[in-house]
């Protein structure tokens, strides 16, 4: 991807953000079920992990970062949006301005394994080369990284998968993608802007080197294979084996 396209499709993303900062959250957040249900179970997983700290990449006006504050507060929150119109929106709302920051996904100014967890929900599938995301996700992650997002080989008609992963399966769906697009490389709705076609399932062998254990949830409803029905996705990467120590009960 040249610079200047990568230039022009920041200003659109920038330009969108921007027009609907003030009704981001009744467009994206009061309607979007699949990462609602993520993060319940998202919630869970911070307390049996004993997490105490949190990034969260992508932070939009801060939907995540209020749901931990409000139900476990003791935790030491972060999130990177690069939209100053979301993050003022989110400032507005209560949140400090060392806990919602200006951040490129791509190159997270963060240590090595500084943060325990690392979450996104719903930004890879915005991002220009999510892959470089979820690598500097995993290098910052000291205990544990989650993904809540699209799986478009899950996405349409049953005939529309099936054309989808076939193509994937030839390595051919990014020249599919690129024709579909009209060279593009991406597509710009009213609903959720500029975005590409992402599957989680493209970051998942990343994710699987990285990790001692993956553990994949589909977060809307779905048949029981993931790749081929699930239209979003969950995923949580343990980086250390025994990170989640079940309470053991006789009988």
């Amino acid at each position: 991807m040249s610079t200047r396209l990568a230039s022009n499709e920041i200003a659109l993303q920038r330009a969108y953000y921007a027009e609907t900062a003030e009704k981001y959250d009744e467009m994206h957040v009061e309607n979007n079920e699949g990462h609602a249900f993520a993060m319940q179970f998202f919630l869970s997983i911070i307390r049996e992990l004993g997490v105490q700290s949190i990034l969260d990449v992508g932070s939009g006006t801060g939907r995540a970062l209020f749901e931990v504050k409000e139900r476990i507060p003791h935790v030491k929150v972060i999130g990177i949006e690069p939209s100053p119109e979301l993050r003022g929106i989110g400032h507005s709302k209560g949140l400090a301005h060392d806990e919602l920051i200006d951040g490129d996904a791509m190159k997270l100014d963060f240590p090595d394994a500084s943060i325990d967890l690392v979450c996104e929900f719903g930004a890879l599938h915005h991002i220009p080369r999510p892959s470089e995301a979820v690598s500097e996700m995993l290098r910052v992650a000291k205990t544990a990284i989650f993904i809540s997002d699209t799986n478009n080989f899950g996405q349409g008609s049953r005939l529309s998968r099936l054309m989808k992963q076939t193509l994937n399966a030839a390595r051919l769906w990014p020249l599919a993608d690129w024709l579909k697009t009209k060279g593009k490389g991406y597509t710009i709705t009213a609903g959720d802007g500029l975005a590409y076609s992402y599957s989680v399932f493209t970051d998942f062998p990343k994710i699987r080197a990285a990790c001692a254990s993956v553990h994949l949830m589909n977060t809307k409803n779905a048949g029981p294979d993931l790749y081929r029905q699930a239209p979003t996705v969950a995923i949580l990467g343990l980086k250390r084996k025994g990170a989640i120590r079940g309470k053991q009960k006789s009988i």
